[in-house]
């Protein structure tokens, strides 16, 4: 027997049963472990991982409930020699008499991969001031509530809401959630054949590209304004009209006569979080019908608006089914969801409905119910209002840390949300701060990558303060400032 496969490195968040359990599961399906090689003692075991027997003892006979293992009485325990049986042998990879391996780049009709986008660390939880927009506080999150909410969407009762293929369908209590929860949150009227549940936002907005943009087309994005959507708007076709943003957000012009749609944030602009007045929503309306554009609306943080009275959504004002409303849950439940949903003329959320059965056919049944209940027994409600207590605490706290060390840099967010959009001073490059600055623990979003001309401002930057504490949002600051100054120091 090799005791050299028996080590357990410990890992907090998880029991030492599962622990050992995953390593003799890993062992016998990788084949270090073959079948009938018996199993060290129970004793043995245990004091080689350094646990208790009783608990060697139960991980044993679980993977003997399981199949992994078999037990001999007076002899122990084996692999057991069926767990491996109707898996193909492992072959030496033939060498080929001739050819070459594809010329991949030239058979891609397009190269995502080449596209610049946002970029987060993964491991952005191991700096102490992560400034990082779209993540969440764990903390904050009710987890209890939430267990209990999946404990009974997956319950047997509820299993054919789960287990089933439900082809182009959604759950229907979710879409109940929305249309009757959520959306008149947002000043929205909608039937259930208008709503689409989606995983996230994203792939509502490509959804839409797909359906409504081809290569002729002509779209009006916000600039600055989301990456993604750009990148995906650029698969598709050239013509893509940049459109400067203002302190009222798009600007309404003879531009928008050829487009024809137009993507928006006006509730809170991405990135600069200003928010688009009524007049403006009005006149963006009126120029629609005039000249037959489809207006995409993207209210990607509906549930954040904690300093203004609440603003209707662009679609509360479309009485022409001229507004697509794209909607997410990532901002108050937590990003890892992957659930949005789309509002929509009930024409367009058939071809919609019918393209996602192609791609993916529909949002993992199990994370729709479990999302449902959490709506309608009102744990999204309480999580929105401590939400919006704890981000004012923070905007607050952001907003004076910025006015004492990086004045003048920046403006207060009139709706709220959960970033505030910088300037660094003249001569500053922001994506040189970023690297300076996390090298000081300090995480920031340089800004250059919302813009679509080359020549964009390379001071601009994004702080985020949903995932940061309210204690360490000043000290943080404090030090970024201090990076600031090292870098003009030694520019100078």
């Amino acid at each position: 027997m090799r005791d050299s496969l028996f080590h357990l490195e410990r890992v907090e968040s998880v029991s030492v049963q599962s622990q050992i359990r995953e390593l003799l599961v890993s062992a016998i399906l990788n084949g270090q472990l073959r079948g009938g090689e018996p199993l060290p003692s129970s004793r043995k075991m245990a004091k080689m991982l350094g646990c208790s027997r009783n608990t060697v003892v139960l991980t044993y006979q679980s993977l003997v409930d399981d199949g992994y293992l078999t037990a001999r009485e007076r002899s122990g325990f084996f692999v057991s020699p069926e767990i491996l049986e109707g898996r193909a042998a492992t072959r030496p990879t033939p060498v080929p008499a001739g050819g070459s391996r594809p010329a991949w780049r030239r058979r891609f009709r397009v190269q995502p991969s080449v596209q610049e986008n946002i970029e987060k660390p993964l491991d952005w939880p191991s700096y102490p001031y992560p400034f990082i927009y779209g993540q969440v506080d764990q903390g904050l999150f009710p987890i209890a509530a939430w267990r209990d909410c999946q404990r009974r969407a997956l319950g047997r009762r509820g299993m054919d809401a789960w287990t089933s293929d439900t082809r182009g369908s959604d759950d229907p209590l979710l879409v109940e959630q929305v249309r009757s929860r959520l959306l008149p949150r947002r000043g929205i009227l909608a039937g259930d054949d208008q709503i689409l549940i989606t995983l996230g936002a994203q792939n509502a907005l490509y959804l839409l590209a797909s359906l409504l943009v081809t290569e002729r087309s002509t779209v009006a994005i916000e600039d600055p304004g989301y990456p993604d959507l750009r990148n995906i708007l650029r698969l598709r076709t050239d013509q893509v009209i940049p459109i400067r943003v203002d302190r009222h957000g798009l600007v309404v012009d003879k531009r928008l006569n050829v487009c024809d749609a137009v993507y928006v944030t006006p509730s809170h602009q991405f990135p600069t979080t200003v928010t688009m007045p009524i007049e403006r929503r009005t006149a963006l309306l009126r120029r629609a019908a005039e000249r037959d554009f489809l207006i995409i609306e993207d209210d990607y943080e509906p549930e954040t608006n904690y300093v203004s009275d609440p603003t209707p959504a662009l679609k509360s004002l479309d009485t022409q089914d001229r507004v697509v409303y794209v909607g997410s849950l990532s901002k108050t439940l937590f990003p890892g969801l992957r659930l949005g949903y789309l509002v929509a003329a009930p024409e367009l959320i058939a071809e919609a409905r019918a393209l996602r059965r192609l791609m993916l056919r529909h949002a993992p049944n199990n994370n729709q119910r479990t999302t449902a209940i959490f709506l309608a027994e009102g744990h999204h409600d309480t999580l929105v209002h401590r939400l919006q207590r704890i981000y004012r605490a923070r905007w607050q706290a952001l907003g004076e840390a910025l006015a004492r060390h990086l004045p003048e840099s920046s403006q207060m967010p009139t709706f709220g949300g959960s970033a505030f959009w910088v300037r660094a001073p003249e001569g500053v490059d922001a994506e040189r701060l970023a690297e300076a600055a996390r090298a000081d623990g300090v995480l920031i979003e340089p800004g250059r990558v919302c813009f679509f001309s080359q020549d964009a401002p390379r001071n601009t930057f994004r702080l985020g303060f949903s995932s940061i504490p309210e204690e360490r949002i000043a000290p943080g600051i404090e030090r970024l400032a201090g990076v600031i100054r090292r870098l003009q120091k030694n520019a100078a």
